[in-house]
């Protein structure tokens, strides 16, 4: 695995540029931000070819490729010496710069006069229209097999004029069940130091200041809910980076646990909820519905993106209309009041994960799709 930032000893796992070509890298990062060309040209990711680990291998995959630190413009050349797969966290790889559109639709018509420039990752200029175009240039010149988490991403995928020319798999994401399991609830909140006593709402975002993750909108249903009596003594559970900066404007205490890294503790921290909302303005597939989901805690998320994929209404959660801020508020209480409905919700939620979404049933379904690809090429003819 080659990575902008290594955050472990894994010797499997490396940086994908050093020394000079890294100084190379920066420099191009700095010039083409400037310019509002983004990820136009990397040289590492020209150079991948001749590293060892490149020839080894039978197949590259790609995952999140914009963080600055990969060129997509050297696809063509990469897609000469290997097969390509690359798995879409979002919808950059079809727009002119964003990850998620929204309500705009000029994706599907060349992008241009963008609407959302500011979102990540940000532009200072329109180029839009141009990136648009590079895209396609791009993607004409190259082999790639798509893969989508969620059936509504492959919607999109087929919709749009860059990766329709594709073939689109879908592969649902898959979680480790051996560490996000069902555990024993009042451990988990004695391991936290967490009032037995008290309901608990776990709200959690990688980015927890960052508006599209609904931290608008659960703060007013909060509000909602503390100025309800009969909804009792409720504890709030927020995980994230940045999370010191969420401020608590509710009758109800919060404890703010900031960002976790250790996946052990994470599925402790969603053992010990009651309810687990993620009222997220815009997601390809959250894993941490899944991971709350095979942790046994009750999902209750806004119905965007592929979160209805996970989350079917009063089956394996609560489906809250999108920014409805009084629905998620209806939700949270409903789940926290009917203790009954909750644990056939978590039961239901829990089979469907343990059915579907195994990471040993993921790696499978790419297992296949690889193996696949290498035969198609072999047997292509020359």
């Amino acid at each position: 695995m080659l990575v902008r930032d290594k955050a472990s000893a894994d010797p499997d796992v490396a940086q994908i540029s050093k020394g000079l070509v890294h100084f190379l890298d920066r420099t191009s990062y700095h010039v083409l931000e400037r310019l509002s060309l983004q990820y136009l040209f990397y040289s590492s990711s020209f150079l991948l070819p001749r590293h060892e680990w490149f020839k080894q291998a039978d197949i590259l995959q790609l995952f999140n490729t914009h963080a600055n630190f990969f060129s997509h413009t050297a696809l063509p050349l990469l897609s000469r010496y290997r097969p390509i797969v690359w798995r879409l966290s979002d919808m950059w790889a079809l727009t002119g710069h964003c990850t998620h559109s929204f309500d705009c639709e000029r994706w599907k018509t060349g992008c241009g006069s963008c609407p959302i420039l500011s979102d990540y990752p940000e532009l200072r200029w329109d180029t839009t229209a141009l990136l648009f175009k590079i895209k396609n240039s791009i993607y004409s010149r190259s082999a790639l097999n798509v893969v989508a988490p969620s059936k509504w991403i492959a919607n999109i995928a087929r919709q749009s004029p860059l990766l329709s020319r594709f073939e689109i798999h879908h592969i649902p994401n898959g979680v480790d069940l051996s560490i996000f399991r069902p555990a024993d609830k009042a451990g988990a909140r004695k391991a936290l130091d967490l009032d037995p006593r008290k309901k608990v709402i776990l709200f959690s975002s990688h980015l927890i200041m960052n508006p599209y993750k609904g931290g608008p909108q659960i703060r007013e249903a909060l509000d909602r809910l503390s100025a309800d009596r009969t909804i009792g003594d409720v504890l709030v559970l927020v995980v994230g980076r940045d999370a010191e900066r969420w401020e608590n404007r509710t009758g109800f205490e919060v404890r703010r646990l900031g960002h976790i890294s250790d996946d052990t503790k994470l599925a402790q921290v969603y053992s010990a909820a009651d309810a687990f909302v993620l009222p997220t303005l815009a997601d390809t597939f959250p894993n941490a519905v899944l991971e709350a989901m095979a942790c046994g805690t009750t999902p209750i998320t806004f119905d965007v993106g592929g979160c209805p994929e996970l989350v079917k209404h009063l089956e394996t959660g609560y489906l809250a209309q999108k920014k409805d801020a009084e629905d998620l508020a209806r939700g949270i209480k409903l789940i926290l009041q009917n203790t009954e409905l909750n644990k056939k919700l978590q039961a239901q939620a829990l089979e469907v994960v343990e059915r579907e979404h195994s990471d040993d049933l993921e790696g499978k379904r790419f297992r296949a799709l690889y193996e696949n690809i290498i035969e198609l090429r072999r047997t292509e003819p020359e």
